[in-house]
């Protein structure tokens, strides 16, 4: 494996999750906020009254990525973790989170890479090229991720045994 997940408790309300690239030893920590509140349930109880169910409101449903603050489908990524395990395993509703988590902050960190690359460039959209510079531009990337970038195109490298070898000849030359 290329990296490492601690998840660090410290309030019974806030974790931290640490990710550990094994290659580089840096950690990248999310904080990650598991307070749930179980309010708008009903049932009887609370303040004076009579008891009985207490007028209950009508929340518009809330997708898990909006509760973790994410971009990326919590519950699509739960699913394919669901898919991906043997066949009476269970895949803990937290551990999609984390997931999703790290899949958001790789994907941003490549497409702000790429896109500093773009502007290098002068141009305003990434293409597979900008990609393939970026992620082998930066070395914590270039270790993680090993696959061919189709339409990419190769690292520009000048081996420096070739660099200043036209300029010793032109010096000392009769012409």
């Amino acid at each position: 494996t290329h990296c490492t997940v601690r998840v660090e408790t410290v309030h019974k309300n806030y974790s931290f999750l640490w990710v550990t690239y094994t290659s580089a030893r840096i950690p990248i920590c999310f904080f990650i906020d598991t307070l749930e509140t179980m309010s708008g349930k009903g049932g009887k109880g609370g303040k004076g009254g009579k008891g009985g169910k207490a007028p209950t409101t009508k929340k518009a449903p809330q997708s898990r990525s909006s509760k973790a603050g994410l971009q990326f489908p919590v519950g699509r990524v739960h699913r394919f973790l669901k898919g991906s395990v043997q066949h009476s395993q269970r895949v803990g509703a937290t551990a999609a989170v984390y997931t999703s988590a790290i899949l958001e902050y790789l994907t941003a960190e490549v497409l702000e890479l790429a896109g500093n690359a773009c502007k290098d460039l002068k141009v305003k959209r990434i293409t597979p090229r900008h990609l393939q510079l970026a992620i082998r531009g930066d070395e914590e990337l270039d270790a993680l991720i090993k696959a061919t970038i189709a339409g990419g195109g190769v690292i520009p490298h000048i081996h420096k045994s070739l660099i200043n070898k036209s300029t010793k000849g032109k010096k000392g030359g009769k012409f």
